[in-house]
């Protein structure tokens, strides 16, 4: 809040996006930043560590300890049918979802070819707001059957409403069953979700 958002600014970097989790029991925060590219982002990076600003805001939150236990970071890109940045600023605090899908071998560009030409628009059909979606860069643990995205609801009580009118919509069916004619896309428990409110510091919420 009072000095990395802006510092990441300072170097480069576009803040998206910063959450918790709405049941934290982990302590999590987790945030979206962009790049014009991947050298652009080592650049950045490189700078923001190396700013005397920086270090003195560091060790000055850290004076009675650590404060971090583990850094968990995933390199993504948009998928073509993703909505384009930046994220929408809502009219009012919204509830947000990630969602992360693990597919069977070989199954990722069905699944995207589901989301591309039904579910996407099947989503909107029943009130949830299609933010981002992303494939995880080559080269990274899941990046060949990993589909995460991120959509966000008007309230918890609307999310429950809108995921059971889409899995009982008749087109929602059609496509899923079209889709699954030669077998499962999705590994057993292959979706995970979680839900997640913007911080004060966010620009978006």
């Amino acid at each position: 809040r009072d000095h990395t958002v802006a510092l990441f600014e300072k170097h480069g970097m576009t803040n998206l996006i910063y959450w918790v989790p709405q049941a934290n029991e982990s302590n999590t925060l987790v945030y979206l930043l962009a790049y014009p590219d991947k050298a652009a982002r080592e650049t950045s990076w490189k700078a923001f560590q190396a700013d005397p600003v920086w270090v003195a805001a560091k060790e000055a939150s850290e004076a009675d300890g650590k404060l971090i236990t583990k850094v968990e970071s995933l390199f993504l890109s948009r998928t073509d049918y993703s909505p384009a940045l930046p994220i929408k600023a809502g009219k009012a605090p919204r509830l947000f979802e990630m969602r992360r899908y693990t597919t069977l071998p070989g199954k990722l560009e069905a699944l995207d070819t589901r989301f591309r030409d039904h579910t996407v628009a099947l989503f909107a059909k029943h009130g949830m707001e299609n933010l981002l979606y992303f494939h995880l860069d080559e080269g990274q643990e899941g990046s060949e059957n990993t589909l995460l995205y991120f959509l966000a609801h008007e309230s918890a009580e609307s999310q429950t409403a809108s995921f059971n009118a889409f899995r009982e919509d008749p087109a929602w069916i059609a496509a899923r069953d079209a889709s699954e004619k030669d077998g499962k896309l999705l590994i057993e428990k292959g979706v995970a979700s979680t839900l997640l409110k913007a911080t004060d510091f966010s620009p978006v919420k």
